[in-house]
C-alpha cells in the first residue's frame, strides 16, 4: 500500500513487495509433466504480514492453481515466519519456517504444519516451499506428500519482477 510504512515484523521480507512473473515446471507421479505461466503478488497494509495471492495459467491457456493467504512475520521470534494459505481445491495450508536476509534478497524455507482439506479435496499430506529472492529474480521449489506420494519435488519456477 502506497504511503503505509512497512510493519517492523515483515521488515526482512520487504524485498518480496510487488509483482513477480514467470514460467515453471511441474512434475509428479500422478499427473503428466507440465508447463506454467504464474503471477504471485506480495502486498501489505501496515500490519505484521504480507498478502500472497498467487495464480497459474498452464502452457496451453488453462487456468490452473490459485492460492490466497498470508505470510507473517513474528516479533518474539525474529528470523521465523508462519505462511497461511486458501487453495481453491478445498485446501487450507499452515507452514512455519525460517528467512534469511541475504546482501541481495532473502531465503526462505517454509514446512507445513497442517495441510487441511475439505471432504472433496485431493489427500494433501505436506508441502514445502524453497523460495530465494536475488535481485529482481525470485526462484522456488516446492515439493509435497499427496493421493499416496511420498514427500517429493513437484514444482520449480523462475519468477522476474513486474
Amino acid at each position: 500500500m502506497v504511503g503505509v510504512p512497512l510493519h517492523p515484523d515483515v521488515e526482512a521480507l520487504a524485498c518480496l513487495l510487488g509483482t513477480w512473473r514467470g514460467t515453471g515446471q511441474a512434475v509428479y507421479p500422478t499427473t503428466d509433466d507440465f508447463g506454467y505461466t504464474e503471477e504471485l503478488t506480495y502486498s501489505h497494509v501496515g500490519k505484521p504480514q504480507l498478502a500472497w495471492r498467487q495464480s497459474t495459467v498452464l502452457d496451453d491457456g488453462r487456468p490452473a492453481h490459485a492460492e490466497v493467504g498470508y505470510l507473517r512475520g513474528l516479533a518474539d521470534r525474529p528470523g521465523e515466519v508462519e505462511l497461511v494459505l486458501a487453495h481453491p481445491a478445498g485446501l487450507i495450508e499452515a507452514a512455519v519456517g525460517e528467512v534469511e536476509v541475504q546482501p541481495d534478497g532473502l531465503a526462505l524455507h517454509l514446512r507445513s504444519t497442517a495441510v487441511v482439506g475439505t471432504p472433496a479435496a485431493k489427500e494433501v499430506l505436506s508441502v514445502e516451499r524453497r523460495i530465494t529472492v536475488t535481485g529482481d529474480v525470485l526462484r522456488y521449489q516446492l515439493a509435497m506428500a499427496a493421493v499416496g506420494q511420498a514427500h517429493q519435488h513437484h514444482l520449480a519456477a523462475e519468477l522476474h519482477r513486474a
